[in-house]
């Protein structure tokens, strides 16, 4: 379980959470949905560590990771992956390189081993010798989950994964994303401005509008709220 208790995050004089609590259930698949601006990937960044809230407490299974503006466990000590947007794969490094880069930083053994794991289970172990720039923009994008995966997190933040890529491509990753939960046991949030993506994936929605919740629950319950701003938000 990820708890967040009382958060207030501010960038200058802009106050993008405001006293917020929320809870995402382990070993299900939680997508954060709101349009920009609305705290999705604030919240992803807070929980990874990448920033620190003004105020309040994150905690994951009762460890206190971070304290009132205080780091109390440290972002490469709390064992969570990371999908950007963009992607940040090295174009220097082959695609086995790009996989492996953490497990060797790690000083893991049977490098090989795991990365042609993770290769075979999204289908394109075929590509291990390419570079960035030879694949497609979903094989790329797959290559950026599976550098995540093969470091075995227990939670992985994702941040609008699939934005720049077509419907077809889309439909192809959200199932393999799907899949990654039963395979792999892991907490996964998500961050979407598309409900459409939420629906097709999601075991529970929190909608969030300018950092406060207006909507959370499965899809049945986020497509029969009565909550004006919800309603209007999946008009979109």
């Amino acid at each position: 379980m990820i708890k967040l208790k009382n958060i207030t995050h501010s960038y200058g004089t802009k106050k993008i959470l405001k006293d917020l609590n929320l809870n995402i259930e382990a070993n299900k698949l939680t997508c954060l949905l709101g349009s920009s601006g609305s705290g999705k990937t604030t919240i992803l960044r807070l929980i990874a560590g990448l920033e620190i809230p003004r105020n309040g407490k994150i905690i994951v299974n009762n460890n206190i990771y971070t304290k009132n503006s205080r780091i109390i466990i440290s972002p490469e000590k709390r064992n969570i992956g990371f999908v950007f947007q963009d992607l940040a794969l090295w174009s220097h490094f082959s695609v086995y390189k790009n996989i492996a880069f953490g497990l060797r930083e790690k000083k893991e053994r049977n490098v090989k081993e795991q990365v042609f794991e993770i290769l075979n289970f999204f289908g394109i172990e075929e590509h291990s010798k390419k570079f960035p720039h030879q694949l497609s923009g979903g094989q790329q994008q797959l290559v950026a989950i599976s550098r995540s995966l093969v470091l075995k997190p227990k939670i992985l933040l994702m941040d609008e994964p699939l934005a720049n890529l077509d419907v077809k491509l889309k439909r192809k990753i959200l199932e393999h994303i799907k899949n990654l939960k039963q395979k792999f046991n892991i907490t996964i949030v998500y961050v979407t401005h598309d409900h459409r993506e939420a629906f097709t994936i999601s075991d529970n929605i929190i909608i969030l509008n300018e950092g406060k919740i207006e909507g959370s629950g499965t899809t049945r319950q986020i497509k029969n709220s009565d909550n004006e701003y919800v309603r209007y938000f999946l008009e979109y």
